[in-house]
């Protein structure tokens, strides 16, 4: 990084790096940069190491024609580039207590993250987008039902009481889980379809 101003508009700053030569046709339209600073999450701690060094900038090359200008990412990505899976949304009337990172379970076995949320355009739901990694992403299929995981679920039987808690990500970040409809092979769901 060889300097940081304050953009005229005072919405932002801006920051001019020197990239070495080797490295320049990797910077292209896709590239993604980000401030590695430290972070702390229910699923540990990254960018320790800069408490000693300071922020630095990270870089993960993409695809496309050169480029020169970019907007850096607010925050880390959840997925790197090629990470194998695919995108689905859900739609909810309550967002309950998901959030950004949160893990996609299937039958208790964490399969995926949530990738963020957003207020529909009718305002009256939630829209959730999820990424499933592959393998696992073959087992979300249109009959795929989802629903919250995220705190303790307590169920009073003829038996006596079952406390579910879910795993410490869920009760913290919250979480989703889902399952598939049993005995019959249903094709797999496209990327983008919505639940």
């Amino acid at each position: 990084v060889e300097a940081v101003r304050v953009r005229p508009d005072l919405a932002g700053v801006e920051v001019e790096a020197r990239i070495e030569p080797d490295f320049v046709p990797h910077i292209t339209t896709e590239t993604r940069f980000w401030v590695v600073r430290p972070r702390v999450g229910v699923t540990g701690v990254t960018g320790i190491g800069t408490i000693l060094s300071g922020a630095y900038l990270e870089v993960e090359p993409g695809g496309g024609d050169s480029a020169r200008r970019f907007v850096g990412l607010a925050e880390p990505p959840l997925l790197r580039s090629g990470t194998a899976g695919r995108e689905f949304l859900l739609v909810a009337e309550d967002l309950g207590s998901v959030s950004r990172g949160a893990p996609v379970y299937y039958r208790g076995l964490p399969v995926g993250q949530i990738l963020g949320y957003r207020l529909a355009d009718d305002a009256r739901r939630f829209e959730i987008p999820i990424f499933v990694q592959s393998p696992h992403d073959a087992l979300v299929v249109a009959e795929s039902q989802f629903w919250d995981v995220s705190g303790i679920r307590i169920r009073a039987g003829v038996d006596g009481l079952e406390v579910q808690v879910a795993g410490l990500a869920a009760l913290v970040q919250g979480g989703v889980e889902f399952s598939s409809p049993a005995g019959v092979e249903p094709a797999a769901a496209a990327p983008g379809s919505r639940f």
